[in-house]
């Protein structure tokens, strides 16, 4: 996909303020909901008021703006084939996970025990635990990738280190889903990964498309 530095920027920066948005909006709309303990997916399920809404015109957008931002952005980075499939496996495990998990919600309470859970259920689990594996791995293969072709040196690090950074912080929420932090610790990882978009985006606006071998 090739687009102007300007759009692929402008779709970055969008994707993330929509998913932001979306989710500072629905931790605020739902009803005894405590953003430390409970989970992003709990403030936009199924008996949520206003779930559609926020689902609809908030992550959905989202994903497909980041999508179009992750499809795009290998034409200005090095001609690496493993960064651009890295770029593309960001454009799968977080911009269609995240229209993914926009249009399958999680069941009310978001069946954490999975007693019998729904396809939607199903489904929306799947999508985050996909996600929660390879952007981690995206990050750290875009960082190494960068450091290999000896340019960008700036995202280069940035990657490197939200990577891993992430990875601990997944690490922690997968061995304790059920901690009275587990909110707390997924906006970390949610944080970490719109950080790094936000990053990719003003490098990719503030750089010449150079591409090398």
């Amino acid at each position: 996909m090739r687009l102007n530095q300007k759009t692929i920027f402008i779709c970055g920066i969008l994707g993330a303020a929509f998913f932001v948005t979306a989710s500072l909006l629905a931790g605020l709309i739902a009803e005894n909901y405590n953003p430390l303990s409970q989970l992003i997916s709990e403030s936009m399920s199924e008996d949520r008021p206003y779930s559609k809404e926020i689902r609809y015109f908030g992550y959905i957008p989202s994903g497909i703006l980041l999508m179009i931002f992750a499809f795009a952005a290998p034409v200005n980075m090095p001609a690496s084939r493993q960064i651009r499939l890295s770029f593309y496996g960001i454009a799968l495990f977080y911009g269609l996970a995240t229209i993914t998990v926009g249009i399958f919600p999680c069941e009310a309470g978001c069946n954490k025990e999975m007693i019998n859970p729904g396809i939607s259920q199903v489904i929306h689990n799947l999508s985050g635990l996909f996600t929660y594996i390879g952007m981690p791995l995206c990050l750290l293969l875009i960082g190494f990738g960068l450091k290999k072709a000896n340019t960008r040196a700036r995202l280069s690090r940035v990657s490197i280190l939200l990577g891993f950074s992430s990875a601990f912080f997944i690490l922690i929420l997968l061995a304790s889903p059920l901690s009275p932090y587990a909110g707390l610790i997924q906006r970390i990882i949610e944080g970490i990964f719109v950080l790094w978009i936000i990053g990719c985006a003003i490098s990719i606006r503030n750089h010449e498309n150079r591409r090398v071998d």
